[in-house]
């Protein structure tokens, strides 16, 4: 069976004819708009007529382009976020830094102008710890033995008493703070100069002054500076104000106070190298018989003699009647010794009349 096309194909001239006569017209219109420009309008018209198509035909590689640009861009932002947060958390942690070593530096410069108005001899420290013991409050310092740190020194901030040392190793001190329930510091009211004993009262961060009269002149406000009795502390220093009082039904009231210092805030510290000097106590022995030497000797007083009685007379007359009265006469000098032994005797007392009464 032979094949052959439809009719449509086979009417007209043949396809070899139509390529050659399309070709030739085809060269005819380029040499003509190269050299007369006569299909310009034609070619502005088509391509206004065909760009729906022509977008409509870049549809496609526009979506796929536009689809990895997009994951292309989320994958980028990703990891510019990443790269910010990372940043913001260095910048924070060195803000943090910064901001420390701001107040560190404030707190020294507060720590230097106290360290210049003291009178005495101090030393700069640092907080390293708090002490194991969770009962106390105490903290250990960064000075020991080797910088002349000895028990007893007082240790204070820019704004008052911080504590006293309490134990000394040969680089490192602990410290026992003024709120534990062991420490006591002699205090004066700043304003009326009363002195009392100040106390901690543990964990709480606040002081008491225990044993307070009734009629004592203390108020709410005042300020509680060292009395320098104790010869530990120098006089004048701040210790706490007073923020509450009460007077209880008893014999004493009940003061308390808050520490001026920043015990519980402050890392950097002064260290008093010097006690207050006092005189020593004279011992109580040796006031006692100072006492007695300065005295005069005491002796005993001599009694005086007592005069020997005579002895009544056989037949005489009772004591009490009129003639006892007029036979008392004064003994011889040659007494008996009778009359002697009567002399040791102690001398009856006298009779309302006079006459002395016979002791046998």
């Amino acid at each position: 069976m032979e094949y052959s096309p439809p009719p449509l194909f086979k009417q007209g001239a043949p396809a070899r004819v139509k390529v050659t006569v399309f070709a030739l017209i085809a060269i005819v219109l380029l040499v003509l708009d190269a050299r007369m420009n006569l299909l310009a309008g034609v070619r502005s018209v088509a391509a206004t007529v065909l760009y729906p198509v022509q977008m409509a035909a870049l549809m496609p590689r526009e979506a796929l382009s536009n689809m990895g640009g997009y994951f292309s861009s989320v994958s980028t932002l990703q990891r510019e976020v990443q790269a910010l947060k990372l940043q913001q958390l260095q910048q924070a942690t060195l803000l943090q830094q910064a901001q420390l070593q701001m107040a560190e530096n404030a707190q020294l410069r507060r720590l230097m102008e106290g360290k210049a108005q003291l009178p005495v001899q101090s030393q700069m420290a640092e907080i390293l710890y708090d002490a194991r013991d969770p009962s106390t409050r105490r903290v250990v310092i960064d000075r020991g033995s080797r910088a002349g740190v000895v028990l007893g020194l007082p240790v204070i901030d820019n704004a008052g008493v911080v504590g006293q040392v309490t134990r000394v190793f040969p680089f490192t001190s602990e410290v026992t703070l003024l709120t534990d329930k062991d420490q006591a510091i002699p205090v004066q009211v700043l304003r009326s100069g009363l002195r009392s004993i100040v106390y901690g009262r543990g964990h709480s961060g606040l002081l008491d002054l225990r044993f307070v009269a009734q009629d004592a002149d203390i108020q709410v406000g005042d300020v509680l500076v060292t009395s320098g009795l104790d010869g530990m502390y120098p006089a004048g220093l701040a210790v706490a104000r007073v923020t509450q009082v009460e007077k209880a039904a008893g014999s004493f009231g009940r003061v308390v106070g808050q520490p001026l210092a920043g015990i519980d805030r402050n890392r950097q510290v002064l260290v008093i190298m010097s006690h207050n000097a006092l005189p020593e106590r004279p011992q109580p022995t040796q006031a006692h018989e100072g006492s007695r030497r300065k005295l005069p000797k005491m002796e005993p007083v001599p009694q005086p003699p007592l005069p020997a009685a005579p002895l009544p007379a056989a037949g005489a007359p009772a004591a009490g009647t009129p003639a006892a009265t007029t036979s008392a006469v004064p003994a011889a000098p040659q007494a008996t010794a009778p009359a002697a032994r009567q002399a040791t005797t102690p001398a009856a007392p006298a009779a309302p009349n006079g006459v002395t009464p016979n002791v046998r």
